[in-house]
């Protein structure tokens, strides 16, 4: 078993953005600010903020926390997105009532939509860069392979579909309802699973020597899981995300990698033209 172990990438990736930062607040004096807004009480997000929270503080991004209810998410927005201090915004999803989830990510400013989901998005999604960073970053290239995406939600799916299509990819997107999902595992090179649904994927279903990436995120009994059942983790043949520690550390690298280039870009636009 060959393991995409994300942690191992990231650890390059955060160096060189902390190198960023710095010059960012020493040569422009933008110290890099990521405001998260929180609506739901739920352990996924609460483990993702975590996580944001001590990345930003690792490479000095500043990360404000702003937990509120639902319906005073648009007025929160408005002042976020006024506040020349705040470089990035989040909107952590799912909501709960999600039949508004377009509605509100699209008030983010797009300048500010570091998640980039606001339909006038100027950044790459986080979670599909992650997944293309761990796949170059292990050679794995996708060029003449058959590749499968189980899942089409907005924040994984929908934007990685796009960009595997844009790259030419021979990508085939299928999610939890299209039946005997087996049909179309078995002769995949490559499996991309992001439906939050544990154990959608067992050993049986993959054909010898595929590459698996699980991006699924789902809490089972007050734990977080993945998409694969346990036995997947059982053959050797496979090259496979670790149960822990795959996408999930670079879908935050790229996610302050946004945070860095809209700082940046605000250095930009105030330096004086020549």
């Amino acid at each position: 078993m060959k393991l995409l172990n994300g942690s191992e990438l990231a650890g390059y990736i955060k160096e060189r953005q902390a190198k960023q930062v710095r010059a960012l607040r020493q040569a422009a004096g933008i110290e890099p600010k990521l405001a998260i807004v929180v609506a739901k009480d739920d352990p996924v997000i609460e483990t993702y903020v975590r996580l944001k929270n001590r990345y930003g503080a690792d490479i000095l991004v500043d990360v404000d926390i702003h937990r509120v209810q639902q319906a005073e998410v648009a007025g929160l927005l408005t002042k976020l997105n006024q506040d020349d201090t705040v470089h990035g915004i989040i909107v952590q999803l799912p909501l709960e009532d999600v039949s508004q989830t377009d509605e509100i990510v699209n008030q983010v400013a797009p300048q500010k939509d570091v998640d980039a989901l606001g339909k006038n998005a100027i950044f790459e999604p986080a979670t599909p860069m992650a997944i293309l960073w761990l796949l170059a970053g292990y050679n794995v290239d996708l060029k003449g392979k058959k590749v499968l995406l189980i899942g089409r939600g907005k924040l994984v799916g929908a934007p990685l579909e796009k960009l595997l299509q844009s790259m030419d990819v021979d990508v085939t997107t299928i999610d939890r309802q299209a039946g005997d999902v087996t049909r179309y595992t078995a002769d995949a090179d490559v499996i991309i699973t992001a439906t939050g649904s544990p154990a959608i994927l067992y050993s049986d279903m993959i054909k010898q020597g595929a590459v698996v990436v699980d991006a699924g995120v789902a809490s089972e009994s007050g734990k977080t899981v993945g998409d694969l059942a346990a036995d997947v983790y059982e053959r050797q043949d496979l090259t496979i995300t670790p149960q822990k520690g795959g996408v999930g550390p670079l879908t935050v690298c790229a996610l302050f990698d946004n945070v860095i280039r809209a700082a940046r870009n605000v250095a930009d636009a105030a330096e004086p033209e020549v």
